[in-house]
């Protein structure tokens, strides 16, 4: 579908004249595009997005997270010398009548940010660096938001961590196996089964006080930290959408995921997936310097298990999905999901092979 960006454009308090749009990025939720506007000292571009309001149903209470987030981000960074806010948190551009986002006559949500030059973002993990900053990122991201004054933010997506309801979800799966598909899929079944105990570990050291409640990201890819162009740092953490209470656990446990395996989350070819050491000693080292300050003892005691929850947490998702019939995650061609869990597991099954040496990382830089 055809969007009037220039018509959207003029909603938003955003200087200058219209000048062009067009899609920019990767994101795969909402529709991103980059335009730009004709000012006084040259073409300046600014961030719109249109919210997929199908996955994150209430707009309003979600851009209400966002502004408190990034509020009090800029805060924080206007203390620390040397730092542009600007560039270092996603600002909301508001509209003509002051509001956080836009509603159109179709129904649909829009917001805008101001563009930060001079960064980008990666869709992989080009080195044991950009680990390192991300990490860095991340932690830092976390820190600043330790006093975020109440009241608590809204689960944007309730239970989005709660392994034990996603484990119990795929039960239901396997039982009704709507689709037939349970037996081609029985050495994943069973073990995943076999993983059962460690899917509340966390759930119940929160419940019982040993691990606390945080404000925390939810979606810790790579992608979502812009790079400076200049000098590689990690400078802004994007996409907020799933800013909301957990755990930081959670948080560092999808940046394992997501950055030390050596094959695409969807490889069909399990010979080529490996877990990199050495990327997780990159993560380790720049999240424990970012956020080891305020981790409980606890809390670093699970920086190792973490990683391969979080893998387990989506490898089962994969499988619900694939014994439901493809009905969540977008699929490419027959068994997409399968593969997507295999390559999951796999991942699983190497941290827990080097499960000692990743805790032996952690216990060298705490």
């Amino acid at each position: 579908m055809n969007h009037d960006l220039r018509a959207c454009c003029a909603e938003f308090q955003i200087d200058g004249t219209y000048i062009d749009g067009g899609p920019y990025g990767t994101g795969h939720i909402n529709d991103t595009y980059a335009v730009r506007s004709q000012t006084a000292t040259g073409p300046v571009r600014h961030i719109l997005q249109r919210i997929n309001h199908n996955i994150f149903k209430d707009v309003p209470m979600l851009m209400d997270n966002i502004a408190r987030v990034t509020e009090h981000l800029r805060t924080k960074l206007q203390d620390v010398p040397g730092v542009n806010p600007e560039r270092e948190t996603l600002t909301i551009i508001p509209t003509t009548d002051g509001s956080p986002y836009l509603k159109d006559e179709n129904g649909d949500y829009w917001r805008a940010y101001i563009f930060i030059e001079g960064a980008q973002t990666y869709d992989e993990v080009q080195s044991e660096d950009q680990a390192y900053q991300a990490a860095f990122a991340f932690g830092t991201f976390q820190g600043y938001l330790l006093d975020l004054p109440p009241p608590r933010l809204v689960e944007t997506i309730p239970d989005f961590h709660h392994t034990p309801k996603r484990f119990a979800t795929l039960v239901e799966a396997i039982d009704a196996d709507p689709c037939n598909r349970a037996a081609q899929a029985r050495p994943d079944i069973e073990s995943a089964l076999a993983h059962e105990e460690m899917t509340g570990r966390l759930i119940r050291d929160l419940e019982a006080g040993r691990l606390s409640e945080r404000v925390t990201h939810n979606d810790t890819k790579i992608n979502n930290v812009m790079l400076d162009d200049a000098t590689g740092r990690g400078i802004c953490v994007i996409d907020l959408d799933t800013v909301m209470p957990g755990l930081v656990l959670y948080d560092f446990g999808d940046q394992i995921r997501t950055t030390t395996g050596t094959a695409p989350e969807d490889e069909q070819d399990l010979s080529k997936v490996r877990f990199q050491i050495n990327m997780y000693e990159a993560l380790v080292k720049g999240y424990l310097d970012a956020a080891g300050s305020f981790l409980t003892a606890a809390e670093t005691d699970y920086l190792a298990f973490c990683g391969k929850l979080i893998t387990f947490e989506i490898g089962i998702r994969f499988l619900t999905d694939y014994l439901s019939g493809d009905v969540y995650f977008k699929t490419h061609r027959p068994g997409h999901n399968l593969d997507r869990t295999r390559t999951q597991f796999e991942m699983v099954r190497q941290m827990e092979e080097q499960e000692e040496e990743m805790n032996a990382v952690v216990s060298s830089l705490r």
